[in-house]
């Protein structure tokens, strides 16, 4: 691999995730990744408010490494026009039922897209190497071929995850029948169940708005110059190769796209003690509290449940699980938002949960009861925490394999019905407790699944195959620069670079 000098002038990537915090997210590390491998200057593309956001942390990577050239460039955009609340430019702030919204309104960023990359020609005396975006942005294939640059499709979900949904919409297998369970077209191999649809799948005529987007954006996704992926090859190797065969184009696995300190246990073992010594600016008194509380109990004794940044369950869910951990007796850390039918925006109330609960668990010193935000990563790498209840979100997945954690799934929305089914069936790290917010839990089937995690001989398997996928993972982001075997991923991020590199001269 060449050195970062040799690409600095006029090197330059446009980055532009969807804005949700979980597409925003794995762009900001692979931006690091790419700046620190190569030199480039990399800008992150958004909107206004959702820069505000990303200032902070831009300028923290900075001070880190002085070296690294990200910067952050806004589009104009107003929610109001397009029928949405003020201030909304992200779906964090958003209902469900306005996120398909925002992203129609995204599509009318294109012109304030081609005029940033009109003033990069300008000012750079050159086009920018490529643009990479993802999923809900597949209208940026239409840029890149006005200016004559590839556009790579970053993945900042499973592959597996993505085949499926994608799959699910072009074809919509489930109104083609009247059984419960269908085979997917292009992946005759792979059977769902009718239970394992997000709602906006269900629903799906093939002329909804859903479906018509939907169609809009895998149709360029498909045709991209590339695919990146933020998985690894020994995680989901068949279906990597299911991908290179089906679109001919090259496919990198560069994944876990997380940060090194937290990759590494020596290294998160330092972070970890920086932060309970107020050294880190994220060592919140949250975190703090959080972390001084774990270094009190047994290892692997901590059950963590938390269902991502936008999801949440029914109020009757709620207290079934709540009184399902409380009768399993297992240490604990929940993180809680206001369930079903309240405004995320609320606070969250005591109401929500059995009758003293919150106050039985101090008295017992049992669980920790977090209000809307918990120090994942911080909790994940804790070697107290031994089992994660997740709606199996891809960011989560991957913080929690990387880390050995085994899952306890209950899918909610999206793919992550699909990444559940991987997660059980094919990886074996999981075991699915609930599906989706029809499902109704009991607090004796919460009792039961927790202690066979945390205790019984079926749990002590997914934990060993957790920590499997965990070496693995450790394995694939190692990058040779003391000399050790670059692992799958570097190898990747390095083929990926040279690759530009030469489309780039031709």
């Amino acid at each position: 691999m060449a050195s970062p000098s040799e690409f600095r002038d006029k090197s330059h990537v446009v980055m532009f995730p969807f804005m949700a915090q979980g597409h925003i997210i794995p762009f900001l590390q692979l931006s690091k990744l790419l700046a620190a491998r190569t030199g480039f200057t990399i800008t992150i593309v958004s909107t206004p408010l959702n820069v505000q956001a990303l200032t902070p942390t831009i300028q923290s990577a900075r001070e880190k490494d002085s070296a690294l050239d990200i910067r952050l460039a806004e589009l104009p955009f107003c929610s109001a026009d397009h029928g949405l609340p003020p201030r909304s430019e992200s779906t964090d702030s958003l209902p469900y039922a306005q996120v398909l919204t925002l992203m129609e309104a995204a599509e009318y960023l294109q012109p304030h897209l081609e005029n940033l990359i009109r003033r990069i020609c300008t000012e750079d005396g050159c086009a920018p190497l490529c643009i990479i975006s993802d999923m809900f942005l597949g209208w940026t294939k239409d840029v890149a071929d006005i200016f004559g640059i590839p556009r790579i499709f970053f993945l900042t979900c499973g592959v597996y995850g993505t085949l499926l949904y994608y799959s699910m919409w072009n074809h919509l297998p489930h109104t083609k029948t009247d059984s419960e369970e269908f085979i997917l077209p292009d992946l005759p191999h792979v059977s769902l169940h009718r239970s394992q649809l997000p709602t906006n799948i269900k629903m799906a005529t093939g002329t909804d708005p859903w479906s018509l987007f939907q169609a809009r954006q895998i149709s360029r996704n498909m045709r991209s110059w590339g695919f990146i992926c933020n998985s690894y090859e020994e995680l989901e190797h068949g279906y990597l190769e299911h991908l290179r065969k089906s679109t001919g184009r090259p496919v990198w696995a560069v994944g876990p796209v997380l940060p090194p300190e937290f990759l590494s246990s020596t290294q998160s073992h330092a972070v970890r003690d920086q932060l309970l010594q107020g050294k880190e600016a994220n060592g919140t008194s949250d975190t703090i509290s959080c972390l001084r509380w774990l270094n009190s109990r047994n290892v692997s004794s901590v059950f963590y449940i938390c269902f991502g940044s936008q999801n949440t369950i029914s109020a009757s869910n709620m207290k079934e699980l709540a009184l399902g951990l409380e009768s399993s007796g297992q240490p604990f850390i929940w993180v809680v938002r206001p369930p079903l039918g309240v405004p995320s925006t609320a606070e969250f109330s005591s109401e929500f949960l059995p009758d003293g609960f919150e106050e039985r668990m101090k008295t017992k010193n049992q669980g920790l009861v977090i209000k809307k935000w918990a120090p994942q990563r911080e909790i994940l790498s804790h070697p107290s925490t031994g089992g994660f209840l997740s709606h199996c979100g891809w960011n989560s997945t991957l913080e929690s394999l990387s880390q050995g954690v085994p899952i306890i799934g209950w899918p909610l929305a999206g793919e992550q019905f699909f990444n559940s089914k991987l997660l059980e069936e094919e990886v074996g790290v999981c075991v699915e407790i609930c599906r989706g917010n029809d499902g109704e839990l009991t607090k004796e089937k919460v009792e039961r699944t927790v202690k066979m995690l945390m205790w019984e001989e079926k749990g002590s398997g997914l934990r060993e195959r957790a920590a499997t996928m965990r070496d693995a993972a450790r394995k694939a982001v190692v990058d040779g620069a003391d000399g050790t075997e670059k692992g799958s991923s570097i190898c990747h991020v390095d083929d990926m670079i040279q690759k530009i590199l030469t489309t780039s001269k031709t």
